[in-house]
C-alpha cells in the first residue's frame, strides 16, 4: 500500500525540534520510512515495545508521525505508523539564538550518528551469525574522505549527496512482495585529526 511521505520537512515548531533532538525519538523516526508497528520498530532497535509506543504517541502528538493503518497479528491489532518525511531540517525561524540552533543541530546530528553506528554494529553482528550458518549475506560499504572549503560548500555537498542517493533509491525501489529490503545509511562528519595546514 502506498502512502504519501515528504522527502524533506522543515521543522518550525519548538515542540517538533525538541522531539527530533531526543536520540531515541530520532532513531524511531529513522525506522519509519515504511509503515511499521511499535513492535516492529522495537525489534529493530532492541527496545521494549511499550517504550517505543510511548515515544510514538509523543511523535504523533507533535505531528512527526501519523497512523496509516492497522493489521491483525494473532489476537492483537497492531497500529501502523509512518514518519511524515525521510529527512528533517531545523528552521532558522525557531526564534532561538542562531548559535543555540546550530549547537542543537550539531548535538542532534552527532547523537543520531552515535545511534546509527550502534545500529549498524548490532545489525552487522546479527548478519555475521547468519553468515556463520553458511547463509550468503550480500552487503557493501563505501568509505571516502573529501576536503570542503567552507560551511556553505559542506551544506551544498550534503544536499546534493542526499538528492543523488534518493534518486538511486527511487530508481531501484521495487514494489514486488517478498523481496529482501536493504538498509541504506549515509553519514558525513569531520575526520578526526583530518585538518592539514
Amino acid at each position: 500500500m502506498a502512502h504519501e511521505q515528504l522527502e524533506t520537512y522543515v521543522v518550525e515548531s519548538p515542540e517538533q525540534a525538541m522531539a527530533l533532538l531526543n536520540p531515541l525519538r530520532a532513531e524511531i523516526l529513522s525506522r519509519l520510512t515504511e509503515p511499521a508497528s511499535a513492535a516492529e520498530v522495537a525489534r529493530g532497535i532492541n527496545e521494549i515495545p511499550q517504550r517505543v509506543n510511548y515515544h510514538l504517541k509523543a511523535l504523533e502528538k507533535v505531528g512527526l508521525v501519523r497512523k496509516v493503518g492497522s493489521r491483525q497479528v494473532r489476537n492483537l491489532v497492531e497500529v501502523l505508523y509512518l514518519a511524515i518525511a525521510r529527512t528533517y531540517v531545523l528552521s532558522e525561524a525557531l526564534n532561538w539564538a542562531s548559535d543555540t540552533v546550530q549547537q542543537m543541530k550539531d548535538q542532534g546530528a552527532l547523537s543520531h550518528l552515535v545511534n546509527t553506528a550502534e545500529r549498524i554494529k548490532r545489525d552487522a553482528l546479527a548478519l555475521m551469525e547468519r553468515s556463520d550458518q553458511e547463509e550468503q549475506i550480500p552487503s557493501a560499504t563505501l568509505d571516502a574522505s573529501i576536503r570542503l572549503a567552507s560551511a556553505e560548500q559542506r551544506s551544498a555537498f550534503v544536499e546534493e549527496y542526499v538528492q543523488l542517493v534518493n534518486q538511486l533509491v527511487k530508481k531501484y525501489q521495487t514494489q514486488a512482495q517478498g523481496q529482501e529490503t536493504y538498509q541504506v545509511i549515509l553519514a558525513v562528519y569531520p575526520k578526526e585529526g583530518g585538518t592539514e595546514s
